[in-house]
C-alpha cells in the first residue's frame, strides 16, 4: 500500500551531475524519514545520506561536500543531487523511507525500500 520509485540514474561522465528521485506513493499522513543507500554487485548497501524530520542530514565521509538530500513534502518526494560525480559512486542507489500511512481504516506505521536506480560513474 506503500510504494517507492526511485528514478533519474544514468550513466555521466566522471565530474558530472545527477539528480536522483524518491517519489513515496499510497495514502501517506507523514514521512519522517528517508535514507538513500548505495549497493554495489557483491557487496552490502551503505547509507551514503540520511534525512530525518527535526535533524540536520547526514552523509557518508565519501560523498560530503558532493551529495545533498532534500524533499517536496508536498510531493511525498525526496531528492538525491550528486554532483562532482567519481566513478566510485557508481552503484544501485536506493531510497528508503519510513512514515505513517492510513489503510483505509487505521494510520500504520510504515518503512518501505524502493526498487533502485543505476548510477554508472565512467572515468
Amino acid at each position: 500500500q506503500v510504494q517507492l520509485q526511485e528514478s533519474g540514474g544514468g550513466l555521466v561522465h566522471s565530474g558530472g551531475s545527477l539528480n536522483l528521485s524518491c517519489v513515496v506513493s499510497g495514502n501517506i499522513a507523514r514521512i519522517s524519514r528517508m535514507t538513500w543507500y548505495r549497493q554495489i554487485p557483491g557487496k552490502e548497501g551503505d547509507l551514503v545520506a540520511d534525512m530525518t524530520n527535526g535533524e540536520s542530514p547526514k552523509y557518508a565521509d565519501s560523498i560530503k561536500g558532493r551529495f545533498t538530500v532534500s524533499n517536496d513534502k508536498a510531493k511525498n518526494t525526496g531528492f538525491l543531487q550528486m554532483n562532482s560525480l567519481k566513478p566510485e559512486d557508481t552503484g544501485v542507489y536506493y531510497c528508503n523511507a519510513e512514515g505513517i500511512f492510513h489503510d483505509g481504516a487505521y494510520y500504520r506505521p510504515f518503512n518501505e525500500r524502493g526498487q533502485g536506480t543505476h548510477v554508472f560513474v565512467s572515468s
